[in-house]
């Protein structure tokens, strides 16, 4: 089955979230059914990451966005655990300073897109403009709602200079997120995790669904597609993830750069070397 098929939101398709069951686990039965292929995607990501470094003429955009809990750290660990640190990045959005808001809400965001050969994670996103403010009436709906419009511009402006945009909703159920903020309190580990929001932005989960809907009908497009990922099983959710990347990465038919030195030349100088070694 082709996860970058299966998951993919068709450009200009309305979804309903609430038909598309969060704990989908195609043929896995559990981690452990599942713990060879998420080892040899792993394994593929890395090698593809590095052609990416290697080749140098494109980037990899990678936004996580979903409600509190619904694991985009636990993604974040996945995907860059799997890649050599020294090509990719993470870069989180949370409320804007003051200089960030004294731009425009794409000013900030500009700056952290990839430069080529990189891979970033944008853990939150542009996104959020058109999902809290609307929720909270933070901004005008005449401002939001015409920021759909910008948005496909700029991921389009991206596009063209050589950025390949992927964008994951990580869908989780509400009794799921329930669990999740159960463990927080429960793990001395985990409790960093615990923000006095989360249960204030739960009594607002239909009016986030109904935001992150519009988001993928109205910004899901060829050149960067919206994903709806099943997460209410974290090990599914990374190897889905994982596997949408890799297939993407695979169809772009990269090759490993042809050498731009003389290796005869190279060849002899090592001999010469080794011969006074």
């Amino acid at each position: 089955m082709s996860y970058l098929k299966k998951f993919r939101v068709a450009a200009g398709t309305k979804v309903k979230l609430g038909d598309i069951d969060p704990g989908f686990k195609d043929h896995h039965e559990s981690h452990k059914d599942a713990a060879v292929e998420i080892e040899r995607d792993r394994q593929k990501l890395r090698a593809l990451q590095e052609l990416l470094y290697s080749d140098g003429r494109c980037s990899l955009l990678i936004c996580l966005q979903g409600l509190d809990a619904g694991g985009k750290d636990g993604t974040i660990s996945h995907i860059l655990g799997a890649m050599n640190p020294q090509g990719c990045r993470v870069h989180g959005f949370k409320q804007p300073s003051i200089q960030e808001a004294a731009h425009d809400f794409l000013w900030r965001i500009h700056q952290a897109t990839p430069g080529k050969g990189q891979v970033t994670i944008f853990n939150r996103s542009h996104y959020e403009d058109v999902l809290v403010v609307r929720v909270h009436d933070l901004v005008p709906k005449a401002v939001w709602s015409g920021r759909y419009d910008q948005i496909n511009a700029f991921e389009s402006e991206l596009a063209d200079a050589g950025t390949h945009i992927l964008k994951f909703y990580l869908h989780i159920s509400k009794k799921e997120q329930l669990r999740r903020f159960k463990d927080r309190l429960d793990d001395p580990a985990k409790r960093w995790k615990i923000s006095e929001s989360d249960y204030k932005e739960r009594n607002f989960w239909n009016a986030y669904r109904n935001a992150y809907e519009e988001v993928l009908w109205r910004c899901s497009s060829r050149r960067a597609p919206w994903f709806v990922i099943p997460s209410d099983h974290k090990w599914f959710r990374n190897l889905a993830i994982a596997r949408i990347v890799v297939e993407y990465l695979e169809g772009l038919k990269m090759k490993m750069p042809k050498p731009s030195v003389d290796l005869e030349r190279i060849r002899r100088e090592y001999h010469h070397a080794a011969r006074r070694a």
